[in-house]
């Protein structure tokens, strides 16, 4: 191996081993600050929207494709992740991700037309949908099975704080600066993100050429992208049957499912091996995943839209009210950290969907006066539950894979998390308009009734969590010996192979 070529010896790696040495932790925390702003922009422009209207003088239909565009961007990309870390290697393709988002950024703050910033998202969303798969193949391949739980742990409290905090920043600057400064404030952290990835990331060789799927992804890039737009459609315009959301997903299902069979007979690779949902644990972490979303996006659309229509919130007030969630996720993984790897996937995720499901509760029964320290203290529920549920799950999906399918296992995961949060969404939307319809909860006078809506979709957002728990079963028992039985376990990054990639790297142990 390098780091003994190099005359330092790769660590050892002992049944139940704990530590993770300082070089993961080195490029755990320079893909962190990657990824981060990723996530955070997606929801501070989503606070945005409004203002970008009036700027632009257009209306919600047409400002709208603002963030429309990104989704259906992102949902294109997605499905290259796998090859393009075949064929070109992870830390080419994650300098590529973060130039396209760093110059996407540049553009969006320079834009003087509604056209021009929704041409401009789109390449953001280029770089952005590559940026998160990467995150987790990167890390999934350097940690391997046994420290990849305490690795995500570690990570995920900023990645699953910022849907939470992401409308605060976003009120704040919306309020306080020009709204060019949604865009604008991704640029230092990029090209920090950049330099540090320069500068430390080691070389993360590829599989070698791989023959790229042509058919896979005529069929796979846009049937993902019609499905996510359709639902977009079928939420913002409040039904499933409006021909300008049906169609398009129609098209989309159709051309998922002959995927689906061009995936199952070629006998190249295809862009999403389907062969992989062979193994449970992978099965069970995708359905998971695909029902995470919908829990976890579903609620964070209904949530400041609850506290602005029926408690009067402002957007700035509103995001610190769900503040409490992020909280409770910190507190999970304080503790999480020490046990994930050497606990059953299966009891964590049961017992985390069971605290998400008891958090959500009390929102099923929300009204004008319902008490906000009440609601306060089941989002830290929800909040830890959510993290308790989707760490072993992240990791579990990896279990029983060699390390050249885990590019492509994450891609497939990464899909299935986007099209849950784009169904959740739109689901929400959908019951939402109507019970808002049907009680009269239009009439801004009656907020009674408004909040007896909001209380109806918080049901189904309950209901995505049940369905979870059979999901669980596929999991292994014990992560340990699931490892063990795979057979799967090396370490690849040792505190020798971090360094600058002129130096010995991952490469030199392929």
């Amino acid at each position: 191996m390098a780091s003994q070529a190099a005359g330092v010896p790769a660590p050892a790696v002992e049944p139940g081993q704990e530590r993770l040495d300082p070089a993961l932790i080195r490029l755990a925390l320079i893909i962190l600050v990657g990824t981060v702003v990723v996530q955070l922009d997606a929801t501070i422009v989503s606070v945005a929207l409004d203002t970008l209207g009036r700027s632009f003088h257009t209306g919600v239909a047409t400002i709208q494709w603002v963030s429309t565009a990104y989704l259906l961007a992102l949902a294109m990309v997605i499905p290259l992740t796998g090859w393009s870390v075949d064929r070109f290697g992870g830390r080419r393709m994650w300098l590529v991700a973060l130039t396209l988002f760093l110059v996407g950024s540049a553009l969006c703050g320079a834009a003087w037309s509604a056209g021009s910033l929704i041409a401009f998202r789109v390449v953001q969303g280029l770089g952005g949908g590559l940026l998160l798969p990467l995150m987790q193949t990167i890390l999934a391949q350097a940690a391997g099975p046994r420290r990849m739980g305490r690795l995500m742990a570690t990570v995920a409290v900023p990645a699953m704080l910022t849907p939470v905090l992401g409308p605060v920043v976003g009120g704040v600057i919306v309020e306080a600066l020009d709204w060019r400064w949604v865009f604008l404030i991704n640029i230092p952290i990029c090209v920090i993100a950049f330099a540090l990835a320069w500068r430390w990331m080691p070389h993360l060789p590829g599989a070698g050429r791989q023959v790229f799927d042509r058919l896979g992804f005529a069929l796979l890039s846009p049937g993902l992208a019609a499905v996510v737009f359709g639902f977009s459609e079928a939420g913002r315009l409040g039904d499933f049957a409006n021909p300008r959301g049906l169609v398009p997903l129609v098209a989309g299902v159709l051309l998922l499912v002959g995927f689906g069979v061009h995936s199952l007979r070629t006998r190249g690779v295809p862009l999403i091996d389907l062969r992989l949902f062979r193994s449970a644990p992978f099965a069970g972490s995708s359905a998971l995943m695909f029902l995470f979303g919908i829990s976890l996006y579903g609620a964070m659309f209904l949530l400041p839209l609850y506290e602005q229509q029926v408690r009067g919130r402002g957007a700035t007030d509103a995001g610190l009210l769900l503040a409490p969630q992020g909280l409770g996720m910190m507190i999970a993984m304080v503790g999480l950290g020490r046990i994930v790897d050497r606990s059953s996937p299966r009891l964590l995720v049961g017992v985390g969907m069971g605290l998400a499901t008891l958090g959500t509760v009390a929102y099923t029964q929300v009204s004008t006066h319902t008490s906000e320290v009440a609601l306060g203290l089941s989002l830290v529920v929800r909040g830890v539950g959510l993290a308790m549920a989707t760490i072993p799950v992240m990791s579990a999906a990896y279990t029983g894979l060699e390390r050249a399918q885990i590019p492509r296992a994450t891609s497939a995961v990464r899909i299935f998390q986007q099209v849950g949060g784009s169904l959740g969404t739109a689901v929400l939307a959908v019951v939402l308009t109507h019970e808002l319809a049907g009680s009269g909860g239009r009439s801004t006078s009656d907020v009674t009734a408004a909040a007896h809506a909001y209380g109806v979709s918080f049901w189904w957002t309950l209901g995505a969590g049940l369905l979870a728990f059979p999901c669980a079963l596929l999991l292994p028992g014990r992560m340990s010996d699931a490892v063990e039985k795979a057979d799967v376990e090396k370490p690849t990054v040792s505190e020798a192979q971090v360094a600058p990639p002129t130096g010995a790297g991952i490469a030199d142990t392929a």
